[in-house]
């Protein structure tokens, strides 16, 4: 893929601005877990080289959860394709999209399951699929060597 850059200083400044981790669907689906009682760690590295970060991560039962960006990561429901600069979007949205299977695939390697939640979806049943998913690792005897 060749290298292209956003179409101004402007566009390129307000990229910079986009929140990465808090998020605001991020903060929703953490207060869920925790009225459900569930402990996590946030944002925690779980590759390096390249380094691969996880939103909300429950290392005792090796799941780690990612809130995506509908923008960002090109949700089928809601993506949009700016018209001005169109190259470069695309391929950044792309790129995004290959390397969430790749760290999803490297994660699901070294024995983790990954859950990637939309920010468009309810918080509520995003927390219902997490916390069954963290009680089904639970009674399968998934848990973090120590």
């Amino acid at each position: 893929m060749t290298q292209v850059s956003p179409s101004s200083h402007d566009a390129s400044r307000r990229m910079a601005c986009v929140r990465q981790k808090g998020t605001q669907a991020e903060i929703d689906l953490r207060k869920i877990l925790h009225a459900k009682g569930l402990r996590y760690r946030l944002h925690v590295p779980l590759l390096t080289k390249p380094r691969r970060v996880a939103d909300i991560v429950f290392p005792s039962v090796r799941l780690a959860v990612f809130v995506d960006g509908c923008f960002w990561h090109g949700c089928p429901k809601h993506a949009s394709w700016p018209k001005s600069n169109a190259d470069f979007w695309r391929e950044k949205i792309e790129t995004n999209r290959s390397r969430d299977a790749d760290t999803d695939q490297r994660l699901n390697a070294l024995g983790w399951a990954t859950v990637r939640i939309w920010e468009h979806e309810d918080a509520r049943k995003a927390a219902d699929r997490i916390a069954e998913l963290v009680d089904s690792r639970k009674q399968n005897g998934v848990h973090l060597c120590r």
